[in-house]
């Protein structure tokens, strides 16, 4: 979720309004140990990293948000620009009120897909060639919306689009073409915050049979399934009291537990399938909110975006504990 144009502190105050307090930390054993700070980024230049991919070799592909650029950094730090989505005119942007590149979802063939919110007919989804190379649009998207978090199901065909303004998740097809509004209603929908802070449904993954999704405005993460015909479920309320949940991943792809940016706080919480959940990585660690996380193996990668901090943008990688991984 990029800063918008305003001081820190009144838009961290803005995303606080209507949010639910987090769960105190418990005692027991931590979910994740070792986090090292991999890669720094130049929050001058646009360099706030918003969503994450991963590559076979254990790079992450990284989407910059305001500097409309994808990037594959390495677990040495190094870093390689892969793309530059189009400059627009004059941006209309919801929430922030200019071009900026969000949700990134990777195929197996390398291909990458990725969110562009403008304001503008810009406003949709980008297919960039395996390796990088020039950007395409495949999918426009409503113009008054921001599409966030972004998934593919390659089995299926489809990639689906949280779009945080709209309080909907789109479904698109891989190869392009008209989107069609797949799931919507009240706990998808921002709540009444300031303008600046309506930020809803957001983070999206695909586990398990279903789509899951967090509201940011809400601090909730939610499931819906995914029915044999296609079409969405009845949405259930998984865990509640997520400060600022911005997007999150799955420890386990066979379990429910989770690892979630809390971008307002500066805080990775781990979400067990029963609801509680606990903090496991703070500020003090070199979180500076972060937005996204990915993991592989015994990994977690946490990209920090340092919106509101404005201060060290960057990408954390920690090794998660297989005694947490129920």
């Amino acid at each position: 979720m990029p800063r918008v144009p305003r001081s820190a502190g009144v838009i961290t105050a803005a995303l606080a309004l209507g949010l639910l307090a987090t769960a105190p930390a418990t005692g027991d054993v931590p979910a994740v140990s070792a986090p090292r700070v991999i890669a720094h980024f130049d929050v001058a230049k646009g360099r706030s990293p918003e969503n994450i991919a991963l590559e076979p070799d254990g790079s992450a592909d990284l989407t910059f948000s305001t500097a409309r650029q994808v990037a594959n950094v390495t677990r040495q730090g190094r870093t390689r620009i892969l793309a530059t989505l189009p400059a627009v005119a004059k941006p209309l942007t919801p929430v922030v009120g200019r071009a900026v590149v969000l949700g990134i979802a990777r195929a197996q063939d390398g291909t990458l897909y990725v969110n562009y919110a403008t304001g503008t007919r810009a406003t949709g989804v980008w297919r960039i060639p395996a390796g990088g190379g020039e950007p395409r649009q495949i999918a426009q998207l409503p113009t008054n919306g921001f599409p966030n978090g972004l998934a593919l199901d390659e089995r299926r065909g489809v990639l689906y689009v949280a779009d945080s303004v709209l309080g909907t998740v789109w479904r698109v097809p891989r190869t392009g073409g008209k989107p069609t509004a797949w799931a919507g209603g009240d706990l998808l929908k921002p709540l009444n915050a300031p303008p600046a802070a309506r930020v809803g449904v957001n983070g999206l993954k695909i586990h398990r049979d279903a789509v899951w999704v967090s509201n940011t405005n809400a601090g909730t993460l939610l499931r819906i399934p995914v029915r044999e015909s296609g079409c969405a479920g009845t949405i259930e309320t998984r865990a509640k009291g997520l400060f600022a949940i911005d997007d999150f991943a799955f420890v386990d792809r066979h379990r429910d537990t989770v690892l979630a940016a809390l971008t307002g706080g500066s805080e990775l919480a781990q979400v067990r399938p029963d609801g509680t959940h606990r903090i496991v990585l703070t500020r003090k660690d070199g979180l500076s909110n972060p937005t996204s996380v990915a993991v592989r193996g015994r990994s977690v990668y946490v990209p920090s975006a340092a919106y509101f901090t404005r201060s060290d943008p960057n990408l954390l990688l920690a090794r998660v504990h297989q005694r947490d991984r129920g």
